[in-house]
């Protein structure tokens, strides 16, 4: 899948996360202070969407079972989460969002 528009950049709030459906793909848009990341919305412990969850500073933690990630790496950094979620490259061009689903985000984890 090539690189497709998902939301408009003022439909994230500052410091706030959605989420929605691109292809098959149910994926997590953040704006955090200003740059946006976007990561699968699916928690990988409990399935729950992150969006429903709490975003502190870089952090998501899911509203389930209250795991958390970094959003930018997609690292696990708090139990019971232990494997990370994918991230992806994203881009905000004349106000819209695109995301990569191909394309992991700059900062991801690699290990």
């Amino acid at each position: 899948m090539a690189e497709t528009q998902v939301c408009a950049a003022s439909d994230v709030p500052e410091n706030g996360v959605i989420s929605r459906e691109v292809g098959e793909e149910l994926v997590a848009i953040y704006n955090i202070n200003g740059t946006y990341y976007a990561t699968e919305a699916r928690c990988t412990h409990g399935m729950a969407d992150l969006a429903d969850g709490t975003l502190e500073d870089d952090v998501i933690e899911c509203n389930f079972h209250f795991g958390a990630f970094h959003v930018p790496s997609g690292k696990a950094v708090q139990p019971p989460c232990f494997v990370p979620i994918k991230t992806f490259k994203t881009e905000v061009r004349d106000g819209q969002v695109y995301v990569d689903l191909d394309v992991p985000a700059p900062t991801a984890e690699t290990s």
